[in-house]
């Protein structure tokens, strides 16, 4: 499992975790009916020519949502400046205590079901993520022009900025190839790294993807939605193409 995983889907497994969970999802709920994330981006123009692929990654109880490296705009490829050969770029939400400070005390993972500060980890990778994590943990979802600015957009107000608009990094990640930064966002029991996922797809155009908190949940809706989606993107893909 690893570092970047999101609490509340860790403890899942745990009884007397989940019974926490229900009383504090409810306190959530109360306080936090405006939502902590960034909104997903809403589209400006209908969908057009497949431009390229996204990659939304399971990665145990987390996701990711990836870009081609040379599918990133200048402020998004300048996140990844000093690492070199870099083919993909993975970003994923989490809690800022439990995966930077890497403080896993039950206070730490009891206060992270209500809103807390957050961080958004940037994972470089050198193959396909399919290499990274394999076939069965990956699903590539095809965006047009829009879509892919939009979700480029999506992750620039995820992050937070100074007055110059650069990110504040936190700090380098768990492992080679990746680093923390300061989220805008707060992290709680009903905005996870999973909702996050699901914001960013939608703002690449797959809009069926409602907010969810696990990521099988996550996955199976990818799935479900780019079916549903295909023989309206062929159409239009084909009408587009005479």
């Amino acid at each position: 499992m690893t570092e970047a995983t999101c609490v509340i889907e860790r403890r899942t497994k745990n009884a007397a975790s989940q019974a926490l969970c229900v009383i504090v999802l409810a306190l959530g709920a109360c306080t936090n009916m405006g939502g902590p994330l960034p909104a997903a981006i809403e589209r400006v123009a209908d969908d057009g020519p497949t431009r390229t692929s996204v990659a939304v990654v399971q990665r145990d109880w987390h996701t990711d949502i990836c870009l081609r490296a040379h599918d990133a705009d200048v402020w998004v490829d300048a996140l990844a400046r000093g690492f070199h050969d870099a083919s993909v770029l993975c970003f994923g939400f989490g809690e800022r205590q439990f995966v930077v400070e890497r403080r896993h005390d039950p206070l730490t993972m009891i206060g992270a079901l209500i809103p807390s500060q957050a961080t958004v980890l940037m994972t470089v990778l050198r193959v396909a993520p399919e290499a990274a994590f394999g076939s069965q943990n990956v699903v590539e979802v095809p965006v047009d022009d829009a879509g892919l600015a939009s979700v480029q957009r999506y992750l620039r107000i995820s992050l937070e900025t100074d007055a110059d608009g650069a990110p504040h990094r936190l700090a380098d990640g768990p492992y080679a190839g990746s680093v923390y930064f300061a989220a805008s966002g707060t992290y709680d029991a009903l905005h996870t790294c999973n909702t996050w996922t699901a914001r960013a797809l939608r703002s690449a155009g797959l809009h069926d993807v409602p907010d969810v908190l696990f990521a099988s949940s996550l996955m199976r809706e990818v799935r479900h939605a780019l079916e549903t989606k295909a023989p309206d993107s062929a159409m239009h893909n084909a009408a587009a193409s005479r």
